[in-house]
């Protein structure tokens, strides 16, 4: 059986993006199509795809946290994948637990860097950079869901441009965009590139890792194959999970650790 794909273009930023390709306008009229339903399934494929939440009497319910150090956060369990983003971030993580001595459980993002700590009464640490040591965390208030952001098939083709001129900004040189993927995989694939790009940024921020992302060249985003995160000869290629929702691509601290090679 043939398999349609959806994006098969090269992205590079304005001006070279006009050369760098053609859009195929009717793969994104399939697109747009598929998108509404896609967007509508994205948190019910990534409770699909996570069956590992903690019981429920050790992490307190949804909604917006605040650490002592003042850094706020939105605790989604509306599903059983615990989610999680940081103010003033579009980044979501999926946090996996596992057990701790004196009953805790220890959240962790993909890379498996500890992010939170909740004891059995319910009380709650969180772990950051800049608070590597902990710091107790306090209930602020209710939070909406942590939702995929919609977008219709030329906004995509937008965003697509953009993200590849953010990367080509930090980088210092052309980082092309490839998106090769079926019809239904755009919440995941535009949510992993902007993740990608994230991380990239970060790095060119870093005095330690600016010399290891300045070799990305290129960044491909496709749904063929079993998921992972690779890094060779400047290609940064991202195989996402569509029915994993958030969990289906990585995090922004597991591709750092792919790019510098410490993965």
């Amino acid at each position: 059986m043939t398999r349609g794909r959806q994006v098969g273009s090269t992205w590079r930023p304005a001006p070279l993006a006009v050369l760098a390709g053609v859009f195929v306008l009717a793969c994104l009229s399939l697109a747009s199509m598929a998108h509404a339903q896609s967007s509508a399934n994205f948190q019910s494929e990534s409770s699909r795809s996570q069956r590992d939440r903690s019981p429920s009497t050790n992490l307190p319910g949804s909604g917006r946290y605040v650490s002592e150090t003042g850094q706020g956060f939105i605790l989604d369990r509306s599903s059983p994948a615990t989610l999680m983003r940081f103010d003033r971030s579009t980044e979501v993580w999926v946090l996996r637990p596992s057990p701790a001595p004196r009953g805790d459980i220890i959240f962790r993002n993909d890379a498996g860097d500890q992010v939170l700590r909740v004891t059995p009464d319910g009380g709650m640490t969180l772990y950051t950079t800049a608070a590597p040591q902990g710091s107790p965390v306090s209930a602020a208030g209710p939070a909406p869901e942590l939702l995929a952001p919609t977008l219709t098939a030329f906004q995509l083709m937008d965003f697509i441009l953009r993200q590849s001129d953010r990367a080509t900004r930090a980088v210092g040189r052309i980082v092309v965009v490839d998106m090769d993927i079926e019809p239904g995989s755009e919440p995941v694939a535009t949510d992993a590139l902007s993740t990608a790009v994230d991380a990239i940024v970060r790095m060119a921020r870093s005095p330690s890792l600016r010399r290891d992302v300045a070799r990305v060249q290129e960044i491909i985003i496709t749904d063929i194959g079993p998921r992972q995160v690779s890094f060779s000869r400047g290609t940064l290629r991202i195989v996402i999970d569509p029915d994993a929702g958030f969990a289906g691509r990585p995090s922004s601290a597991r591709i750092v650790r792919v790019i510098a090679g410490v993965e």
